[in-house]
């Protein structure tokens, strides 16, 4: 069985993106994001696979998730819903993985639908605020997560600070 795990970099208020794009780029979370996903599967949405600076992302089973039935993403597979992309994940020896892992990586919708899925989130808090967000991620309810690590990067004086926490579902 493949563990599902969400990861994503959210501000004070749960923001996550802007206008389609990321709110900050933070060498030192993008750092972490790379070396927890190489290797694995991860799954996204259309406007996320569309805001990646490169496609796909190197290293990894791209699934991009869209309804549209003509939709191309050379690259990735596609998949027409959140449970047909997890089927693909599951059930395939995919190429450039050997983990056992699935990774969400995005985007707002993709996260809310599989939030009760998912077993595990890895997410980059950043202490900051968005005020022109216009995506956001659920809320992490203590009811439903424990918090099992938590360790905070180098401080980068050029971007706010940022804390890496691992929660597991109770």
């Amino acid at each position: 069985m493949k563990t599902i795990t969400i990861i994503a970099a959210i501000a004070r208020n749960n923001e996550i993106g802007r206008k389609g794009d990321l709110l900050w780029h933070i060498p030192a979370d993008l750092r972490h994001f790379k070396t927890l996903t190489q290797g694995s599967t991860v799954i996204m949405g259309r406007k996320t696979w569309e805001s990646l600076p490169k496609r796909p992302l190197p290293k990894r089973c791209n699934i991009v998730i869209t309804g549209n039935r003509d939709y191309e993403a050379p690259g990735a597979v596609i998949a027409h819903s959140l449970q047909e992309a997890l089927e693909i994940a599951a059930n395939s020896a995919v190429e450039n993985t050997s983990s056992s892992r699935i990774f969400i990586i995005g985007g707002g919708s993709i996260y809310s639908e599989a939030m009760p899925l998912a077993d595990k989130l890895e997410i980059t808090h950043i202490d900051a605020d968005a005020p022109d967000a216009d995506t956001f991620f659920p809320v992490i309810s203590p009811q439903e997560w424990r918090l099992i690590s938590e360790s905070a990067p180098e401080e980068d004086s050029t971007t706010p600070s940022i804390t890496f926490r691992t929660y597991e579902r109770k």
